[in-house]
């Protein structure tokens, strides 16, 4: 127990040197899974092992933070935050995304460079013999690219309010030169910007690999005060944002727990059938990438509703019927 008090102290020191405002009590106790009591007992803690602990004023509340971070010897990481750092880059390369890959292995390297000799030393064994036993599964899907370029163009004008122009291909289109209020980035299966129209102020999103030409522009085009990237990415099952719509899946009893294992959406709900079913809820947009799931999960799964994703799996289907017809008929 008292183990783990001093490194429930020592985190929270961490933490503390890590927030440029400082922390109030009550984020003290979130952050650290305690009651503010404790929090208190803590904080005493912090400031009677490091001095040089400041206390902000930020009515009605008080900060403390420490200026100046903590030594080495005081941050020094272990094995397996090594570990996983060192797999986050690799995960990274190996999916196609070698500009954010390049940052976390420079990361990597700055973080080993200010280490002890001793304790890098004595780490590298351990942290060579986990890296060889443990990879990552690339599943197969589109190759996200963003080059570091493009990156340090678009992140440039989100933090500067510019403009960005870039020209847009879609297939089957010409070629069309946009400029937008760019709002970030979203991250995943592919890559895409999320910015707002110009003119009308609507939110859309572009494929980064489909972007070329990509520059800041004179102006001011800050993004919506009203927009919240993590809520409009967490709208849609997938990408692709259209109607939300409440949608309802029932799983058959040989997955059910299968799927009670799954992160469906955020605003996911789960309720158990007498027959051992499950029916998963949620509120979503983004019908076709739902659809291209639901072929993973074969006859195990059925649509309740709604019926817009019906027609799209219908739709689906009909597709691959009339693909498979053309292959077979071919050979």
């Amino acid at each position: 127990m008292r183990h783990d008090k001093a490194v429930l102290v020592i985190e929270l020191a961490r933490r503390m040197a890590a927030s440029a405002e400082g922390m109030t009590l009550d984020e003290m106790a979130a952050d650290s899974g305690v009651g503010r009591r404790t929090a208190e007992r803590m904080r005493d803690a912090v400031l009677m092992l490091f001095p040089q602990v400041e206390e902000v004023s930020d009515p009605p509340s008080k900060r403390w933070r420490i200026r100046g971070g903590l030594s080495a010897f005081e941050q020094a990481p272990t094995s397996t935050e090594m570990l996983e750092l060192t797999k986050a880059g690799q995960g990274l390369r190996a999916a196609g995304e070698p500009a954010r890959a390049a940052a976390l292995e420079g990361l990597e390297r700055k973080v080993k460079a200010a280490m002890r000799s001793t304790t890098l030393n004595r780490m590298a064994p351990d942290l060579e013999a986990l890296v060889r036993a443990e990879t990552i599964a690339v599943q197969a899907g589109p190759r996200p690219s963003a080059d570091e370029a493009m990156l340090t163009a678009i992140r440039g004008a989100v933090l500067a309010q510019w403009p960005l122009g870039f020209t847009y291909s879609r297939p089957g289109a010409e070629p069309r030169r946009r400029s937008v209020a760019p709002c970030g980035v979203m991250f995943g299966r592919a890559n895409y910007l999320v910015a707002a129209d110009r003119e009308s102020g609507r939110i859309q999103t572009f494929r980064l690999d489909r972007m070329s030409s990509v520059a800041a522009q004179e102006g001011h085009a800050p993004a919506p005060a009203d927009f919240d990237l993590a809520a409009y990415a967490s709208q849609s099952f997938g990408i692709y944002q259209d109607e939300i719509e409440d949608v309802v899946i029932r799983i058959a009893p040989d997955q059910a727990s299968e799927a009670r294992s799954w992160r469906w959406h955020p605003t996911q709900a789960f309720e158990d059938q007498a027959d051992g079913s499950v029916i998963v809820r949620f509120q979503a947009s983004g019908m076709r990438e739902l659809a291209w799931h639901l072929f993973t999960w074969g006859e195990a799964a059925t649509i309740v509703a709604p019926p817009r994703l019906k027609a799209v799996m219908a739709g689906e289907l009909a597709a691959a019927r009339r693909a498979l017809d053309a292959a077979t008929a071919a050979s």
